[in-house]
């Protein structure tokens, strides 16, 4: 029998990216009490990934409580918040939070309004019929227009085909940086009035306590002293530690184990507990080998829950072992061993990633759900000593059963200056990007919304800033798959190529700057095929950007003495992977990011563009 327990309340926070979703769980926490007076807290607690912090996002979804006082009786009432991402390329993190939920806060910010990646958050809770709260956020600030954000997200909401009851959400106004909140655009000193809506509107989990235990496993972890940890709701029953508990495998197979340590949130710590019953959402540890998506049950009677449905991925890229001349000299980890266990372990917790072998033994395909999810692996590696190479991402084309093929849609959305529209529009229709709407936004400018195939985006993200000066804001979403396009026109620009091995020298690279633009200064170490700079033109071009100039007893003019060089463009690892041509790799390691062609000998790349033999 289904009965609600009163005492706690579970809630996701979801948001688009930079809505202060974490500053405002910020806020909670310490209003909350969770911290003494005298303690030191950083800002944006959640985001403890170093990468999370760097880029400002939310990558890893994550556990939380606090307690607050019921305004009906004063009884203590625990909230469990888990902060989700926003960008899309995370939706596997998303998509399995919102099994441990109950209820949503959807943050939007009062000058922006909804942006694309609050429709991919907000149709995940909608699908799942959970109850939202809508909180207007950074309402204090001069430009805020919470009229005109509330009646998009209520459009939004219809977009989505929310019924009546989601349809009447609450509302409430917020300052997540000031800790404030209130029922109107007057807002409170605290954020009293979010906690009382979030205990009157989120409905308690419903549980059956006299069931056998069970409980879906969401998130993984690893624990120095405890060993892999396993993270979830507790669907139904009790669990004691130590208690015995069968595990129920994702093939359906049943394996006899125990639960040796149980944790809870309390705050932002794990700590100890001697039991849990339904609706709490518990870290169970010491578990071998557990899978997201599998059951933990009674040990007797083992029944499995519904598994976890995430999208599949529409991106892919090859990981492979170093083929560089300077393979594994600046890597821990660089044989294919390594890199494959190493994404093995990966694909345990990052379940919106796929990972195969190909017909190479020391190259593996690797597939997510967009570039940035890629290059967020590819970062982390290096980080941890992993030295490899990837190629060029590419769309994942699939083939139907009546032989048609098809390829990932995506929904894009541009604000952009008015002067860059035509640019922008011209770009894109050479894309395959199909421009539905067009509106003139209150701040002067120009929003375009497209259908494009993925393989349309992928390597433009770095051209859109170029072309539009930076002042140009791009998101977008996978909306399906659907028949493949035509060709669609790859990089412009061909690449400048070192000829030779040996350390780059101003001379060298002063021919090379009249040529494009370098990617690299004096004094760098190169080797035949890496490429140091991007032409003008379409196509490659081979120089020796190791040349010294020749010396004598005279010197022609004051230039001679003094050759400066322009500073060379810098790109961050998002930028060199959208960079990457179809024939070229990018060289991973803990020290230096390399571009370099795939053939790197000049003549074989040479013969094989003229007659298609001896590539690698």
């Amino acid at each position: 029998m289904l009965t609600e327990r009163k005492d706690i309340r579970n809630v996701a926070i979801i948001a688009h990216v930079d809505h202060g979703k974490t500053t405002l769980v910020d806020a909670m926490l310490k209003q909350a009490r969770i911290f003494r007076d005298n303690q030191q807290v950083e800002e944006r607690v959640l985001d403890s990934n170093e990468l999370e912090r760097e880029r400002g996002i939310t990558i890893l979804a994550k556990n939380t409580s606090i307690l607050v006082p019921n305004p009906q009786n004063g009884e203590m009432i625990r909230i469990n918040i888990v902060d989700t991402p926003g960008h899309a390329d995370f939706g596997g993190e998303v998509e399995r939070i919102m099994n441990m939920v109950d209820g949503a806060l959807l943050i939007i910010d009062s000058v922006e309004g909804p942006k694309p990646q609050t429709r991919f958050v907000l149709k995940q809770a909608i699908e799942k019929h959970i109850p939202t709260i809508v909180v207007i956020n950074k309402i204090e600030r001069r430009d805020a227009n919470p009229k005109d954000a509330l009646d998009k997200t209520f459009d939004l909401f219809v977009e989505l085909n929310a019924d009546n009851e989601l349809l009447d959400f609450p509302i409430i106004y917020a300052d997540g940086l000031q800790g404030k909140a209130g029922l109107d655009q007057h807002l409170d000193n605290d954020l009293h009035a979010l906690f009382e809506m979030i205990i009157n509107h989120v409905p308690g989990p419903m549980i059956e306590e006299d069931s056998p235990f069970q409980m879906l496993v969401t998130n993984l972890g690893y624990d120095e002293y405890s060993g892999v940890t396993a993270t979830g709701r507790i669907h139904a029953g009790r669990i004691k530690v130590g208690e015995p508990i069968s595990r129920i495998k994702l093939d359906g197979s049943i394996e006899k184990t125990a639960a040796k340590y149980l944790f809870a949130y309390i705050g932002l710590e794990r700590v100890s507990i001697k039991e849990a019953k339904a609706g709490d959402i518990i870290t169970i540890a010491g578990l071998k080998d557990i899978q997201i998506g599998e059951t933990l049950a009674s040990f007797d009677t083992p029944v499995a829950l519904p598994t976890i449905a995430v999208q599949k991925p529409t991106v892919r890229m090859s990981f492979g072992v170093n083929t560089s001349p300077f393979t594994g000299l600046e890597g821990k980890y660089s044989t294919s061993r390594k890199i494959w266990g190493r994404l093995q372990e990966e694909i345990k917790t990052n379940i919106a990633l796929h990972v195969s072998e190909t017909e190479q033994k020391d190259v593996f395909s690797v597939s997510g759900r967009g570039e940035l999810h890629l290059c967020i692996l590819i970062e982390t590696m290096r980080r941890e000593g992993y030295e490899f190479q990837v190629s060029r991402p590419e769309a994942i084309i699939i083939t139907e059963e009546d032989g048609t093929k098809t390829e990932p849609f995506e929904e894009l959305h541009i604000d952009v200056n008015p002067d860059y529209v035509g640019v922008v529009i011209e770009s894109l229709g050479k894309r395959r990007g199909r421009m539905e709407e067009m509106n003139n936004n209150t701040d002067g400018t120009v929003h375009l919304r497209f259908t494009i195939p993925t393989r349309g985006l992928l390597g433009f993200r770095y051209r859109f800033l170029n072309m539009t000066h930076g002042q140009g804001i791009l998101n977008s979403f996978y909306i399906g798959n659907r028949p493949l396009e035509g060709s669609i026109e790859s990089r412009e620009n061909g690449s400048i190529i070192a000829i030779e091995a040996g350390t780059s020298s101003t001379f060298g690279l002063k021919n090379a700057e009249q040529r494009g633009i370098l990617f690299i200064k004096p004094g760098v170490e190169v080797y035949e095929g890496m490429i140091v700079g991007e032409t003008g033109r379409s196509q490659d071009l081979a120089i020796n950007v190791v040349k010294k100039k020749h010396l004598t007893n005279m010197r022609q003019s004051i230039r001679d003495i003094d050759e400066r060089l322009k500073v060379p463009r810098e790109m961050s690892l998002d930028e060199l992977v959208e960079y990457l041509a179809e024939d070229e790799l990018l060289e991973v390691t803990p020290k230096n990011l390399r571009l370099r062609k795939r053939i790197l000998n000049t003549h074989d790349r040479l013969r094989f563009q003229k007659t298609g033999e001896g590539q690698e």
